[in-house]
């Protein structure tokens, strides 16, 4: 979770890159979002953005934020939504919680701390988690496994190890997580690879680390990803905001 504040009079662009999370933000200081990507443009105080979203720009002038990295494992219940259907999409959290999203903006607001706008947000996640569907103790299992490798786990291993036949696994994880396997396993790798990026490792000592047969194969993942080349996006702030990857004058609160 990151909270973070935008000031001026002049708009601000970011760029939000995908992240092997769920990416909700929340606006509390009543200036929208201007988000412009593949599915085109929306104007909103708040978006969730799913697993492997397309790159997309947001435009925002004196906004006051938080947002949260939901884990594929927990945003099932906490969005009441499945993961399937969200997938790669951008949408308002107006259109998964209803009322219950302003009046959170609301509590947001009136808070006079971002420590206290943080046990606002908990509060809720938890509340939300504990009255939705979990996944299957394979699935969740698979995850684990896929993220503490960085990526680099064998879907056919992991299947085998559940006990899990290939298909059912690539079925279960896919419904579950909102993204095959395999995809999220690349999706988790270049997360790993671009974080190692913006710690200044070269792309060519990050290719080897993270287990791409080569630099151009990076360079291909990295593109897909972001929509740039891996030395523009080791130097671009991005919304999926976290310790490494503002730069030291970003706006984390």
């Amino acid at each position: 979770m990151a909270g973070f504040r935008i000031r001026g009079d002049s708009p601000v662009e970011l760029r939000a890159i995908p992240h092997p999370a769920v990416t909700v933000a929340v606006e509390f200081g009543d200036r929208p979002f201007d988000i412009h990507g593949a599915a085109g443009r929306m104007r909103s105080e708040s978006l969730a953005a799913g697993l492997a979203f397309s790159a997309f720009q947001v435009r925002a002038e004196g906004v006051e934020c938080v947002q949260i990295r939901l884990s594929p494992l927990a945003a099932h219940p906490v969005l009441g939504v499945p993961l399937a259907e969200l997938r790669g999409s951008v949408l308002a959290l107006d259109d998964l919680w209803g009322r219950d999203t302003q009046r959170l903006r609301e509590r947001l607001h009136h808070a006079r701390t971002w420590p206290e706008r943080f046990a606002l947000i908990d509060t809720e996640l938890f509340t939300r988690l504990h009255t939705g569907r979990v996944v299957d103790p394979e699935v969740a299992w698979a995850w684990r496994q896929i993220v503490a490798s960085h990526g680099r786990a064998r879907v056919s291993d992991l299947a085998a190890r559940t006990g899990w036949s290939r298909q059912r696994m690539w079925s279960r994880f896919g419904s579950q997580i909102g993204l095959p396997p395999k995809r999220a396993a690349m999706l988790v790798r270049f997360d790993h690879a671009v974080h190692c990026l913006v710690r200044g490792h070269s792309p060519a000592r990050v290719a080897a680390d993270s287990g791409y047969a080569d630099q151009s194969h990076l360079h291909h993942d990295v593109r897909a990803f972001t929509g740039t080349t891996p030395t523009a996006a080791a130097n671009e702030p991005w919304l999926a905001a976290d310790d490494r990857a503002w730069p030291a004058h970003g706006g984390a609160a």
